[in-house]
């Protein structure tokens, strides 16, 4: 069993784990970073239907958590519910290979976001099943670094078929049929990995679900959700680098460096949540991102540009890995739905959040930013009022 293991040593099925969502990224973002490109050139589609179809995406990817966290937790089953979320991606993903229709393109981006939300509730339940808790950040971490490698080496991939063989509609042909492949083998992976069943609750209903969630993850929503109406979309972060002079292949670089940061950072932000308690990375984490904020309200510079860009990894490594572990101390019983009702509501909040920088942005980037610098300090004071780390 996983709590006999020794600390630093993983459980193997954290690693299959984190292949399957490593080979699920590589093929998304393949996909996902010629995506705008293709939908306006090739497919024909407007700008503003592109921005219809990615705001209807964002919310498909959230608006499953809950109902995926409550069947899981339900049903005491994991993997069913993950390999149904990997499967709607990978059928997602068929598609583009038979249709280049505008709509053919916009369903397979809402339900391939549809997938997502469906299938990461009942993972990160089944990944903190198998992770003990005094190596549970470092799972989470590790995972998180297995999954972002597949956002760095996608887009990769992708300029490099498009370099090779030149930007044409059977060029991207070749191309969703080479990301095609990484998303099967993900899902054959996943049919290896032994289920981790938990505890069945088939009378709960939703109320009763709600009702029974620890005190203390229901704190945590309260700065979690603050939080969130400050983390408005990485996209301004790659228009303030463009305002500050860098090249659109210069940002490409930019968000390489974001995320290869990320991969490097996840697994140490995880040790050192084991460590000195994930209460204090959780803060660490929007300690952070409000400072790489405050910075971006000055920052007229292309090495303060840099420096902004690898600490947002940084961040991200924190917030998307340790959050969860977080979760998963305070809610014992009901992981699942803990996951999904905490991802429900940052998602929705994510919303709002870009909206208000959007219109700030019109006015000046520096109140979008300072904005969110504001509202991480009122998280952290909000996490400080409502103690959610108090009974771990």
């Amino acid at each position: 069993m996983a709590s006999n293991l020794p600390k630093e040593r993983l459980h193997p099925d954290i690693i299959k784990l984190g292949i399957v969502s490593f080979l699920t990224d590589l093929s998304s973002e393949m996909i996902f970073s010629v995506f705008a490109i293709f939908f306006t050139t090739v497919a024909g589609a407007s700008a503003s239907l592109l921005g219809l179809i990615e705001g209807l995406a964002d919310f498909s990817a959230s608006s499953l958590n809950y109902l995926a966290g409550w069947l899981s937790d339900r049903g005491g089953k994991r993997k069913v519910f993950a390999v149904a979320g990997y499967g709607f991606s990978t059928l997602a993903k068929l598609i583009l290979l038979v249709s280049n229709t505008v709509l053919g393109m916009s369903l397979f981006r809402v339900i391939e976001r549809l997938g997502k939300g469906f299938r990461g509730p009942p993972r990160d339940a089944w990944l903190s099943a198998i992770a003990p808790k005094e190596s549970r950040g470092y799972a989470f971490g590790v995972h998180k670094a297995l999954d972002k490698s597949g956002a760095v080496l996608g887009p990769l991939l992708a300029y490099g078929f498009l370099s090779w063989l030149g930007e044409s509609p059977g060029t991207y042909r070749i191309l969703f049929w080479v990301a095609f492949v990484p998303a099967v083998l993900s899902l054959l992976v996943l049919m290896r990995v032994p289920e981790q069943p938990a505890v069945s609750r088939a009378h709960e209903g939703v109320k009763d679900n709600w009702r029974l969630l620890a005190p203390a993850f229901k704190r945590f929503l309260v700065p979690a959700g603050v939080f969130a109406l400050a983390y408005f979309s990485l996209g301004f972060l790659l228009l303030k680098a463009h305002d500050v002079g860098f090249s659109a292949a210069q940002i490409v670089l930019l968000y390489a460096l974001f995320n290869i940061t990320c991969v490097l950072v996840a697994p140490m932000a995880g040790k050192l949540g084991d460590a000195v308690g994930r209460g204090h990375v959780v803060m660490l984490g929007y300690a952070l991102y409000g400072s790489i904020c405050l910075g971006l309200v000055f920052a007229s510079t292309r090495w303060e540009m840099v420096v902004a860009f690898a600490f947002y990894g940084f961040f991200y490594a924190i917030e998307d890995s340790q959050s969860k572990a977080f979760i998963a101390d305070l809610e014992q019983d009901r992981r699942a739905t803990a996951m999904g009702v905490y991802n429900f509501v940052t998602g929705l909040l994510y919303v709002p959040a870009s909206l208000l920088a959007g219109a700030l942005w019109a006015l000046s980037p520096a109140l979008a930013f300072g904005l969110a610098a504001l509202l991480s300090l009122l998280a952290m004071v909000a996490f400080v009022v409502m103690k959610p780390a108090r009974q771990i």
